[in-house]
């Protein structure tokens, strides 16, 4: 059993001062090794691995008021864009019950969030991970204001902690380049509660990784990702899916400090694969890919047969293609993605992203 004690707030140091306000801007992340399945509150049945991103960041303002009372719900208000979104507000809330007993000192504050991305809202980035760590970075600012003696590791690894209470991928968007969440048999210090950068050496070529992010559809999937994570629960493949994604997580390591681009390729293109096959033999099944997915994914097989260039591809739970590629061969990739895949992209759009270093306070 992980310790999520060492998380508790120490409640008898208090905070006198009435106003407080804090700003992160705090990365989305895309998985390489994916985790699909769970278990209550938000922990993984596999091991995770992610890129950081550099340019898709949600920025969170948190203004903190001194209440004269201390009721036992925190009490918020939010605006996305400037707008009052009560429609929010039922997911913040969840969250803040969830936190709540690592966090007691939030119920003497009065909270107003006010949050934004630097991406459309509508582009098929799912905004929950980067929106649920900066606020979590907020709330961690807070509690050092209050208890400036905690060590900036733990800062940020609470930080981790509470952001996966609000979503389980929002756990990788706190630090970066490379991030695994899930507890691994390989790394002594990894854990489900929380996730860790990996530190081991990683050809350098991976640090400045590209990945343009492919808009096939921007509407609504049919099916939730909280609803595909329950469908694992009685899934007949979930086991050796859990075992499979632990293994490739330590082949695809291998493959990064070897710079072995080759493997790498293999492997992330086996994962988001793997990935959806869990979703197409669920019960019920289902499918979120779209045909212009699969366009897209039969052409950069044949242009990279063709090319000799090291890009892949890579899928969330969703249609939408991340593109994966060395930044030394973005100018021939670049021009491939204007002449072959921009069609099939909806009105034509397409986000230029690439490998980051994770939040940062403004």
């Amino acid at each position: 059993m992980q310790n999520d004690q060492q998380f508790i707030a120490n409640s008898t140091i208090k905070n006198t001062a009435s106003f407080h306000s804090f700003t992160w801007e705090a990365p989305s992340n895309i998985a390489l090794i994916k985790y699909w399945g769970k278990s209550t509150p938000q922990l993984p049945k596999n091991a995770s691995l992610s890129f950081t991103l550099s340019e898709s960041r949600t920025i969170t303002t948190v203004e903190f008021t001194k209440r004269t009372t201390s009721p036992q719900t925190v009490d918020f208000t939010l605006f996305f864009d400037g707008i009052k979104h009560d429609s929010f507000k039922p997911k913040i809330a969840n969250f803040f019950l969830r936190i709540a007993p690592y966090t007691p000192f939030l119920q003497d504050y009065q909270l107003c969030i006010k949050t934004k991305n630097t991406f459309p809202h509508s582009s098929g980035i799912a905004s929950s991970a980067s929106g649920m760590a900066a606020l979590a970075l907020c709330i961690m600012s807070l509690e050092k204001t209050i208890n400036p003696s905690i060590s900036e590791a733990y800062f940020y690894r609470k930080a981790s902690f509470l952001a996966r209470l609000g979503s389980g991928s929002a756990s990788r968007s706190v630090e970066g380049p490379l991030i695994l969440w899930g507890k691994h048999s390989e790394f002594t210090q990894s854990s489900d509660l929380y996730a860790i950068p990996i530190t081991t050496d990683i050809d350098p070529i991976f640090n400045t990784y590209k990945d343009t992010i492919l808009l096939v559809d921007e509407g609504e999937k049919q099916v939730s990702s909280t609803v595909g994570h329950e469908l694992m629960h009685h899934h007949p493949f979930a086991e050796t899916r859990f075992e499979q994604a632990n293994k490739n997580l330590s082949d695809l390591l291998k493959a990064m400090k070897a710079g072995d681009l080759n493997r790498f390729i293999h492997i992330v293109e086996k994962e988001a694969l793997s990935l959806h096959a869990m979703m197409m033999t669920s019960s019920p099944y289902f499918i979120l890919m779209k045909p212009n997915t699969l366009k897209i994914i039969h052409k950069i097989w044949e242009f990279r047969a063709s090319s000799k260039l090291h890009l892949c591809f890579t899928l969330d739970a969703g249609a939408n293609v991340h593109l994966l590629f060395p930044e030394s061969e973005a100018e021939e990739v670049n021009a491939f993605i204007l002449n072959e895949l921009l069609s099939l992209c909806q009105n034509k759009r397409y986000i230029c992203d690439s490998v980051g270093l994770g939040a940062t306070q403004l």
